[in-house]
Protein backbone atom coordinates (compact mmCIF):
# COMPACT_ATOMS: atom_id res chain seq x y z
CA UNK A 1 0.00 0.00 0.00
CA UNK A 2 2.88 2.18 1.06
CA UNK A 3 4.65 1.55 -2.02
CA UNK A 4 1.71 2.20 -4.34
CA UNK A 5 1.02 5.41 -2.94
CA UNK A 6 4.68 6.53 -3.20
CA UNK A 7 4.56 5.43 -6.88
CA UNK A 8 1.42 7.76 -7.39
CA UNK A 9 3.28 10.48 -6.02
CA UNK A 10 6.44 9.68 -7.81
CA UNK A 11 4.39 10.05 -11.32
CA UNK A 12 3.40 13.13 -10.12
CA UNK A 13 -0.51 11.86 -10.56
CA UNK A 14 -1.02 14.47 -7.08
CA UNK A 15 -1.66 17.83 -7.25
CA UNK A 16 1.62 19.94 -6.59
CA UNK A 17 0.63 23.44 -7.04
CA UNK A 18 1.97 25.92 -4.79
CA UNK A 19 0.00 27.13 -2.27
CA UNK A 20 -0.22 31.35 -1.21
CA UNK A 21 3.85 32.12 0.35
CA UNK A 22 3.49 31.90 4.01
CA UNK A 23 4.53 35.32 5.48
CA UNK A 24 8.18 34.72 7.03
CA UNK A 25 7.75 37.74 9.50
CA UNK A 26 4.80 36.92 12.15
CA UNK A 27 2.21 39.55 13.04
CA UNK A 28 1.10 40.36 16.74
CA UNK A 29 3.22 39.20 20.01
CA UNK A 30 4.22 35.92 19.05
CA UNK A 31 7.32 34.86 16.85
CA UNK A 32 8.13 31.32 16.12
CA UNK A 33 11.73 31.24 14.91
CA UNK A 34 13.66 28.05 13.49
CA UNK A 35 17.02 27.77 14.78
CA UNK A 36 17.45 23.78 13.28
CA UNK A 37 15.37 22.18 11.36
CA UNK A 38 17.99 19.09 10.86
CA UNK A 39 18.40 15.71 12.12
CA UNK A 40 21.40 13.81 13.39
CA UNK A 41 22.34 13.74 9.75
CA UNK A 42 25.48 16.15 9.43
CA UNK A 43 23.61 18.54 6.73
CA UNK A 44 25.86 22.07 7.10
CA UNK A 45 22.35 23.68 6.14
CA UNK A 46 20.51 22.74 9.12
CA UNK A 47 21.45 22.79 12.70
CA UNK A 48 20.05 20.52 15.02
CA UNK A 49 16.69 20.40 16.30
CA UNK A 50 15.93 23.82 18.05
CA UNK A 51 13.39 26.87 17.51
CA UNK A 52 12.33 29.47 20.29
CA UNK A 53 8.66 30.97 20.64
CA UNK A 54 9.44 34.75 21.55
CA UNK A 55 6.57 36.39 23.24
CA UNK A 56 7.19 40.26 24.34
CA UNK A 57 10.80 40.12 23.65
CA UNK A 58 11.42 36.91 25.88
CA UNK A 59 12.60 33.65 24.31
CA UNK A 60 11.56 30.10 25.28
CA UNK A 61 13.86 27.41 23.42
CA UNK A 62 12.49 23.96 22.60
CA UNK A 63 15.39 21.14 22.35
CA UNK A 64 19.34 22.44 21.84
CA UNK A 65 20.50 20.84 18.91
CA UNK A 66 23.86 21.19 17.66
CA UNK A 67 24.61 25.03 16.74
CA UNK A 68 21.83 26.03 18.76
CA UNK A 69 23.80 29.18 20.39
CA UNK A 70 25.60 30.50 16.84
CA UNK A 71 21.84 30.07 15.15
CA UNK A 72 20.85 32.50 17.78
CA UNK A 73 23.08 34.65 17.76
CA UNK A 74 22.47 34.58 13.48
CA UNK A 75 18.76 35.81 14.64
CA UNK A 76 19.67 38.56 17.08
CA UNK A 77 21.80 39.87 14.24
CA UNK A 78 18.57 39.65 12.20
CA UNK A 79 16.74 41.41 14.53
CA UNK A 80 15.43 39.10 17.12
CA UNK A 81 16.19 40.83 20.02
CA UNK A 82 15.05 38.39 22.41
CA UNK A 83 17.59 35.81 20.90
CA UNK A 84 21.08 37.92 22.26
CA UNK A 85 22.95 34.99 23.62
CA UNK A 86 23.23 36.38 27.36
CA UNK A 87 19.30 36.28 27.25
CA UNK A 88 18.62 32.57 26.50
CA UNK A 89 17.22 31.90 29.80
CA UNK A 90 13.96 29.09 29.12
CA UNK A 91 14.60 25.80 27.52
CA UNK A 92 12.20 23.17 26.81
CA UNK A 93 13.92 19.74 25.43
CA UNK A 94 11.28 17.22 24.28
CA UNK A 95 13.44 14.39 24.71
CA UNK A 96 16.95 13.27 25.08
CA UNK A 97 18.08 11.85 22.07
CA UNK A 98 21.67 13.26 21.13
CA UNK A 99 20.42 15.63 18.16
CA UNK A 100 18.05 17.27 20.41
CA UNK A 101 20.52 17.96 23.21
CA UNK A 102 23.88 18.15 21.37
CA UNK A 103 23.82 21.80 22.10
CA UNK A 104 23.06 21.51 25.78
CA UNK A 105 26.41 22.39 27.30
CA UNK A 106 26.44 25.12 24.62
CA UNK A 107 23.74 26.67 26.05
CA UNK A 108 24.50 25.98 29.52
CA UNK A 109 28.03 27.96 29.41
CA UNK A 110 28.54 30.39 26.08
CA UNK A 111 25.32 32.23 27.74
CA UNK A 112 27.05 32.63 30.74
CA UNK A 113 30.77 33.21 29.15
CA UNK A 114 29.00 36.39 27.34
CA UNK A 115 27.80 37.27 31.02
CA UNK A 116 24.12 35.60 31.31
CA UNK A 117 23.55 36.36 35.15
CA UNK A 118 21.01 34.10 35.98
CA UNK A 119 20.61 30.34 35.74
CA UNK A 120 19.51 28.73 32.73
CA UNK A 121 15.59 27.24 33.18
CA UNK A 122 15.76 23.91 31.52
CA UNK A 123 12.19 21.33 31.65
CA UNK A 124 12.35 17.85 30.35
CA UNK A 125 11.94 14.59 30.40
CA UNK A 126 13.50 12.14 33.51
CA UNK A 127 16.98 12.05 33.05
CA UNK A 128 17.61 15.59 32.36
CA UNK A 129 18.56 16.33 35.67
CA UNK A 130 21.64 13.36 35.48
CA UNK A 131 22.63 14.64 31.83
CA UNK A 132 22.86 18.35 33.54
CA UNK A 133 24.70 17.41 36.73
CA UNK A 134 27.24 14.99 34.10
CA UNK A 135 27.60 18.65 31.91
CA UNK A 136 28.73 20.58 35.27
CA UNK A 137 31.29 17.59 36.51
CA UNK A 138 32.70 17.47 32.43
CA UNK A 139 33.34 20.90 32.62
CA UNK A 140 34.47 21.80 36.10
CA UNK A 141 37.97 22.57 35.49
CA UNK A 142 36.53 25.19 32.99
CA UNK A 143 34.06 26.59 35.62
CA UNK A 144 36.55 27.37 38.18
CA UNK A 145 38.99 28.56 35.90
CA UNK A 146 36.11 30.84 34.75
CA UNK A 147 35.25 31.82 38.18
CA UNK A 148 38.12 31.80 40.41
CA UNK A 149 40.61 32.98 37.32
CA UNK A 150 41.00 36.44 35.67
CA UNK A 151 38.17 36.38 33.53
CA UNK A 152 35.84 37.04 36.82
CA UNK A 153 32.53 35.09 35.56
CA UNK A 154 29.55 35.78 37.81
CA UNK A 155 28.58 33.07 40.04
CA UNK A 156 25.26 31.95 39.32
CA UNK A 157 25.27 32.13 34.93
CA UNK A 158 26.24 28.35 34.71
CA UNK A 159 24.02 27.25 36.78
CA UNK A 160 20.97 24.88 35.87
CA UNK A 161 17.19 25.00 37.23
CA UNK A 162 16.03 21.83 36.04
CA UNK A 163 12.47 20.69 36.70
CA UNK A 164 12.04 16.58 35.37
CA UNK A 165 8.68 16.77 33.75
CA UNK A 166 5.09 14.88 33.60
CA UNK A 167 2.09 15.74 31.11
CA UNK A 168 0.22 18.52 32.02
CA UNK A 169 1.19 22.00 32.67
CA UNK A 170 4.73 22.41 32.92
CA UNK A 171 5.01 26.36 33.21
CA UNK A 172 3.43 29.78 32.81
CA UNK A 173 4.08 33.33 33.07
CA UNK A 174 2.65 36.64 31.62
CA UNK A 175 3.65 35.15 28.45
CA UNK A 176 2.93 31.80 28.13
CA UNK A 177 1.64 28.86 29.40
CA UNK A 178 3.03 25.42 28.29
CA UNK A 179 1.46 21.94 28.47
CA UNK A 180 3.28 18.69 28.31
CA UNK A 181 2.04 15.67 26.38
CA UNK A 182 3.50 12.46 26.02
CA UNK A 183 4.35 11.51 22.42
CA UNK A 184 4.92 7.65 20.58
CA UNK A 185 8.90 8.01 19.97
CA UNK A 186 9.64 4.21 19.50
CA UNK A 187 11.66 2.69 22.32
CA UNK A 188 11.80 6.41 24.08
CA UNK A 189 9.71 5.51 27.85
CA UNK A 190 9.62 9.63 28.33
CA UNK A 191 9.31 11.60 24.88
CA UNK A 192 6.55 14.77 25.12
CA UNK A 193 5.39 17.56 22.97
CA UNK A 194 4.82 20.77 23.57
CA UNK A 195 1.39 23.08 23.45
CA UNK A 196 2.38 26.94 23.75
CA UNK A 197 -0.85 29.39 24.65
CA UNK A 198 0.54 32.94 23.93
CA UNK A 199 -1.65 35.83 23.98
CA UNK A 200 -2.44 35.72 20.09
CA UNK A 201 -1.17 31.95 19.24
CA UNK A 202 -1.75 28.08 20.23
CA UNK A 203 1.60 26.71 18.89
CA UNK A 204 1.88 22.73 19.27
CA UNK A 205 5.46 21.29 18.86
CA UNK A 206 5.36 17.54 18.28
CA UNK A 207 9.09 16.76 19.08
CA UNK A 208 10.31 13.14 17.76
CA UNK A 209 6.97 11.23 17.41
CA UNK A 210 5.33 8.27 15.70
CA UNK A 211 1.54 8.97 14.49
CA UNK A 212 -0.68 9.43 18.11
CA UNK A 213 -4.05 10.28 18.67
CA UNK A 214 -2.60 12.33 21.71
CA UNK A 215 -1.29 15.34 19.46
CA UNK A 216 -4.04 14.87 16.94
CA UNK A 217 -6.13 15.67 20.29
CA UNK A 218 -3.55 18.48 21.63
CA UNK A 219 -3.47 19.98 18.23
CA UNK A 220 -6.69 20.67 17.38
CA UNK A 221 -7.51 24.03 16.32
CA UNK A 222 -4.15 25.40 16.52
CA UNK A 223 -2.69 28.34 15.12
CA UNK A 224 0.22 26.55 13.95
CA UNK A 225 1.10 22.63 14.22
CA UNK A 226 5.35 22.14 13.87
CA UNK A 227 5.63 18.68 13.60
CA UNK A 228 8.89 16.27 12.46
CA UNK A 229 7.88 14.23 9.38
CA UNK A 230 9.77 11.90 6.41
CA UNK A 231 9.36 10.90 2.79
CA UNK A 232 7.34 7.78 1.77
CA UNK A 233 9.30 8.00 -1.25
CA UNK A 234 12.79 7.92 0.17
CA UNK A 235 11.28 5.22 2.95
CA UNK A 236 11.34 3.02 -0.01
CA UNK A 237 14.94 3.36 -0.51
CA UNK A 238 16.08 2.53 3.14
CA UNK A 239 16.89 -1.19 4.39
CA UNK A 240 14.07 -3.27 6.21
CA UNK A 241 15.74 -2.64 9.53
CA UNK A 242 15.73 0.78 9.01
CA UNK A 243 11.95 1.49 7.62
CA UNK A 244 11.41 -0.65 10.99
CA UNK A 245 12.90 1.71 12.93
CA UNK A 246 11.75 5.13 11.46
CA UNK A 247 8.37 3.34 11.61
CA UNK A 248 8.15 2.79 15.35
CA UNK A 249 10.09 6.34 16.00
CA UNK A 250 9.05 9.16 13.34
CA UNK A 251 5.89 9.84 11.34
CA UNK A 252 5.72 10.00 7.33
CA UNK A 253 4.66 12.40 5.18
CA UNK A 254 1.15 10.54 4.55
CA UNK A 255 0.50 9.63 8.15
CA UNK A 256 0.77 13.97 8.79
CA UNK A 257 -1.37 14.79 6.28
CA UNK A 258 -3.69 12.41 7.49
CA UNK A 259 -3.31 13.36 11.43
CA UNK A 260 -3.42 17.40 10.17
CA UNK A 261 -6.56 16.45 8.20
CA UNK A 262 -8.00 15.63 11.70
CA UNK A 263 -6.13 18.57 13.64
CA UNK A 264 -7.15 21.48 11.33
CA UNK A 265 -4.16 23.44 12.19
CA UNK A 266 -4.52 26.98 10.46
CA UNK A 267 -0.67 26.80 9.69
CA UNK A 268 1.26 23.17 9.42
CA UNK A 269 5.14 23.51 9.29
CA UNK A 270 7.51 21.11 8.83
CA UNK A 271 10.76 20.37 10.55
CA UNK A 272 13.36 17.39 11.45
CA UNK A 273 12.57 16.42 8.01
CA UNK A 274 13.90 12.92 6.87
CA UNK A 275 13.91 12.90 3.09
CA UNK A 276 17.05 10.02 2.08
CA UNK A 277 17.15 11.79 -1.11
CA UNK A 278 14.13 12.98 -1.73
CA UNK A 279 13.63 16.68 -2.28
CA UNK A 280 12.25 19.13 -0.03
CA UNK A 281 9.15 20.06 -2.71
CA UNK A 282 8.72 16.27 -3.59
CA UNK A 283 7.94 16.01 0.09
CA UNK A 284 5.85 19.25 0.34
CA UNK A 285 3.61 17.48 -2.59
CA UNK A 286 3.46 13.79 -0.45
CA UNK A 287 1.84 16.17 2.45
CA UNK A 288 -0.44 18.78 0.06
CA UNK A 289 -1.56 15.46 -1.89
CA UNK A 290 -3.59 14.12 1.12
CA UNK A 291 -3.72 17.42 3.21
CA UNK A 292 -5.99 21.04 2.04
CA UNK A 293 -4.52 22.99 4.47
CA UNK A 294 -1.81 25.37 4.51
CA UNK A 295 1.74 23.92 4.82
CA UNK A 296 5.14 25.20 4.27
CA UNK A 297 8.75 23.66 5.07
CA UNK A 298 11.28 25.04 7.65
CA UNK A 299 14.37 26.32 7.14
CA UNK A 300 16.92 27.25 9.89
CA UNK A 301 16.29 31.35 10.95
CA UNK A 302 13.01 31.10 9.36
CA UNK A 303 10.49 33.41 11.46
CA UNK A 304 6.88 32.75 11.65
Amino acid sequence: MLFALAAVLAAGLVRSEERDPIARKATGKSQIVFLGTGNPNADPDRSGPALAIVVNDTAYLVDCGAGVVRRAAAAHRNGIAALEVENLKHLFVTHLHSDHTLGYPDLILTPWVLERDAPLAVYGPKGIAAMTDHIHKAYAEDIKMRRDGLEHANAVGYKVDVHEITAGEIYKDANVTVHAFPVRHGSWKHAFGFRFETPDRTIVISGDTAPTETLVEQAKGCDVLIHEVYSVLGFETRLPVWQKYHASFHTSSIELAEMATKAKPGLLILYHQLLWGVGEKQLLNEVRGFYDGKVVSAKDLDVF
